[in-house]
């Protein structure tokens, strides 16, 4: 560890190997952070943080503090950091609360929380998900995989976004948004599929087509919710893709955004 004596680390703090602390940096008792990682000047690490290897935390990032959840009434709570993971300038990551259930915010592996993002409490986050400049997930938001969330975009609690979507930037939802889809706008609305996305993560070109027919039945056919995911299921037995589109939105507790035009 390379340490200054300007940082405070509390001693029962548990530091891995090779990891950079520099100066100015606040780091509480009950924190775990693992080998290789860089914690940048002026950084605040509260109690209750487990962080994996070789993440990077950036100046005036604040992680672990307490819930901003009039729930909260002081008990332990936790916020945990995949692997390779980086969190920018000013970015803040609350803990969980016992109201949830869960006493967790987690963010996984491989992910890119830019600068000034706002990550609330009990949020999950999944693997290689990209939260953009000035957003702001509030409590309970999920994040799947791949998904990425533009720049000053608002999320409502306990909304959802699917894997390998994306959310345009200035946009708000209040509405789960499905895998795979482009949406934007205050209401964020569905704009067709992330195909550049999806190629670029190796998605075939019959994939892309299967997921493009899937949402055509969803979206552009007068079909209400109900009907469309029956219909998919009829000429998708076997569809990888169908089912998990259709797993989402069967478990979606607050509806998915509409089309634009919708009524």
């Amino acid at each position: 560890m390379d340490s200054n004596n300007l940082s405070y680390i509390h001693p029962g703090a548990k530091i891995g190997k090779n990891v950079v602390i520099e100066p100015f940096c606040y780091i509480a008792e009950h924190v775990e952070i693992g080998d290789g990682c860089h914690i940048g000047p002026n950084a605040t690490i509260y109690d209750y943080v487990r962080m994996g290897s070789d993440c990077a935390v950036f100046p005036g990032a604040v992680v672990g503090a307490i819930p901003q959840d009039l729930k909260y009434d002081g008990e332990e709570s936790w916020v945990e950091i995949g692997s390779r993971t980086t969190i920018r300038e000013c970015a803040t990551i609350n803990r969980g609360t016992a109201a949830s259930g869960k006493r967790l915010t987690k963010v996984g592996n491989d992910c890119l929380i830019m600068s000034y993002a706002h990550i609330a409490h009990d949020c999950r986050i999944g693997d290689h998900c990209i939260v953009v400049s000035h957003v702001g997930l509030a409590g309970e938001t999920e994040l799947d995989d791949w998904a990425i969330v533009g720049g000053g975009t608002m999320v409502h609690q306990f909304c959802r976004i699917g894997a390998h979507a994306m959310l345009g930037g200035a946009s708000a939802t209040n509405k789960d948004i499905p895998p795979y889809i482009l949406s934007a706008g205050n209401h964020a609305i569905y704009e067709g599929i992330n195909a550049i996305g999806l190629r670029r993560r190796g998605f075939s070109n019959a994939e892309i087509e299967e997921i493009k027919s899937v949402y055509k039945i969803i979206y552009e056919e007068n079909n209400n919710v109900s009907d469309a995911l029956r219909i998919v299921d009829e000429l998708y037995p076997d569809g990888k893709h169908a089912k998990i589109i259709t797993d989402f939105i069967r478990a979606s507790k607050r509806g998915i955004c509409r089309r634009g035009g919708a009524e």
